[in-house]
């Protein structure tokens, strides 16, 4: 019985591959990639000569079952996308199930992926969040965003460029033009941006300047904390520290 790895690959800046994802893919029988023509770039640049096939959303229902018959026989696989981690977004999720089944092993390597750097950026909390990735384009967008009405959590999309000002144009008829949102943009490569504000705010920039590259959006989730007025702190008595009734009192309520 083979194994199936999962390997991420960079979103951007090649350099961000893994020393461990470079030996799996060089040791591997054959590779599964999205898109040979751009994962031959990635490849060469590493050195790589596996043999590399073509696995992607149009055919990954005819594939899957070739695919896990080699498994069974043995030979080892290493699954990537174009960028990221396969599954995210991305084919894989087919494949790993199947494998499942078959009780074939399957490891996923840790690595890229776009937007875990670009939520923990956002200044948005990210201690819990939810992942949407890209909305319906038609069919089952507007009931997914009334659904996300509200969610308290901080939300991660993916979007196109070419919808992003369309996307924000929504939000706001969903979610009110004052709530925070943080657009992320070619993350990880030489012109990468963030742009944080209010709904409204991020709108007009992105009406004045043509967003480009690949964009994850950040929005913040609906809170019931309400500010109040800060108090100054007093001075806690280290015999109630002690004792655990010294307690700071939150700005929040």
């Amino acid at each position: 019985m083979g194994t199936l790895y999962v390997v991420p690959t960079p979103v951007g800046n090649l350099e961000d591959m893994t020393f461990r994802a470079v030996r799996v893919l060089k040791e591997a029988d054959f590779i599964l990639a999205e898109d040979t023509r751009t994962s031959s770039v990635l490849l060469q640049h590493y050195d790589i000569h596996a043999e590399l096939l073509s696995h992607h959303k149009f055919n990954e229902h005819e594939t899957v079952q070739q695919v896990v018959r080699r498994l069974v026989g043995g030979e080892t696989a290493a699954l990537i996308s174009d960028a990221g981690t396969p599954g995210i977004s991305d084919p894989g999720f087919l494949l790993v199930r199947a494998c499942v089944k078959e009780g074939v092993e399957v490891q996923t390597l840790p690595g890229a992926t776009a937007f875990v750097p670009a939520l923990v950026s956002s200044g948005l909390p990210c201690d819990k969040f939810c992942f949407e990735g890209f909305l319906p384009q038609k069919k089952g967008r507007q009931s997914r965003l009334e659904a996300l009405k509200g969610e308290s959590r901080s939300i991660v999309f993916y979007e196109s460029p070419r919808r992003l000002v369309k996307t924000l144009q929504q939000f706001i008829e969903v979610f009110g033009e004052e709530r925070q949102v943080s657009v992320a943009r070619e993350i990880s490569k030489l012109h990468e941006e963030h742009v944080r504000g209010t709904l409204k705010e991020v709108l007009v920039h992105f009406e004045h300047t043509e967003p480009l590259g690949e964009i994850v959006v950040i929005l913040g989730g609906k809170s019931d904390l309400v500010p109040i007025e800060e108090e100054k702190e007093k001075p806690v008595d280290p015999m109630q520290m002690l004792m655990g009734t010294g307690k700071k009192k939150n700005k929040y309520k």
